[in-house]
């Protein structure tokens, strides 16, 4: 078979993958260059406008962008810390260590919509389990009412989903790890916290930045937790891009800021996307030269 024939069999995947993914990104790139609204519909052109305009003009995109990254880079941070926590605990030789491992990751199997429905029920406030526990010490706090309570629940929430996401990706990092360094850093004195800095970290480091990265990515796209425990609220204290997006397309009929607002958002992931490809180049240049090197060096 001629070589160039082999290429025809990847023609179907190929026109699947413009169908579902490019035409969707160009057309909401066409559409942001318009001023398609309920007023006048149409792919007409006006440049750049929405999105200078949202540079200068909206300044709700920009506190939304802002709560944001507050929201995610906090929630990563927190899953970061339980998900690496569990994993050393259930990677040591303890009892019931594979009952633990599937218990921890019992929340990522559910559907995040369904269990953000049970945890907004657990934290209402007149009806919800949390406040009749508060309620026998005189409390009853306003859960979902409350502008700094309401970050916390999602934040909780979120931790809650997507820690055994870090929990099973850092357990396999584990995993991997050479027992023979970790024997003789053992039998050298070097006790568990030094182990834990000095040589586990160290070595897990590419699958940490990775899972840090892909973490980002997801956080960033949050929004069937925000839109079912608050929506928002209370007033904009929890709204986010994603939902900013929405409420401008469908309540506004702004289709054009909203497509400008989406590549705003979109750049700012696949610049995440950019530099975890950027890292792995860098770790694989870095692995063939340490390859070199010990080729070189060898007898």
């Amino acid at each position: 078979m001629n070589f160039k024939h082999k290429y025809m069999f990847l023609l179907p995947g190929l026109l699947v993958l413009l169908a579902i993914l490019i035409f969707p990104i160009g057309f909401t790139f066409r559409l942001s260059l318009s001023s398609w609204d309920s007023f006048y519909p149409g792919l007409d052109f006006i440049g750049l406008e929405n999105y200078f305009r949202l540079f200068t003009d909206d300044s709700r995109f920009w506190e939304a962008f802002a709560r944001l990254s507050l929201l995610s880079l906090t929630t990563v941070f927190l899953q970061y810390i339980i998900g690496f926590s569990l994993a050393l605990l259930v990677w040591k030789e303890i009892k019931f260590q594979r009952f633990f491992r599937v218990l921890f990751l019992i929340p990522m199997m559910t559907t995040p919509v369904i269990m953000t429905v049970v945890w907004r029920t657990f934290f209402h406030e007149s009806l919800g389990p949390v406040n009749d526990f508060f309620s026998l010490f005189g409390m009853q706090p306003l859960w979902l009412s409350s502008e700094i309570l309401s970050k916390f629940t999602v934040i909780l929430v979120e931790v809650w989903q997507w820690t055994p996401f870090i929990f099973i990706l850092c357990l396999a990092a584990l995993q991997s790890l050479p027992r023979s360094t970790l024997e003789a850093a053992r039998m050298d004195g070097a006790n568990a916290w030094q182990q834990a800095f000095y040589i586990k970290i160290p070595l897990m480091m590419p699958v940490l930045i990775v899972t840090l990265l892909l973490r980002l990515i997801d956080a960033f796209k949050v929004l069937e937790v925000i839109l079912v425990m608050t929506n928002g609220g209370p007033g904009l204290s929890t709204e986010i891009i994603a939902l900013r997006i929405s409420r401008t397309a469908s309540e506004f009929r702004e289709l054009g800021v909203a497509a400008a607002m989406s590549n705003y958002l979109l750049i700012l992931l696949l610049l995440l996307t950019l530099s975890m490809f950027l890292y792995n180049r860098f770790i694989e240049q870095h692995r063939a030269k340490s390859f070199n090197a010990i080729g070189k060096t060898s007898p």
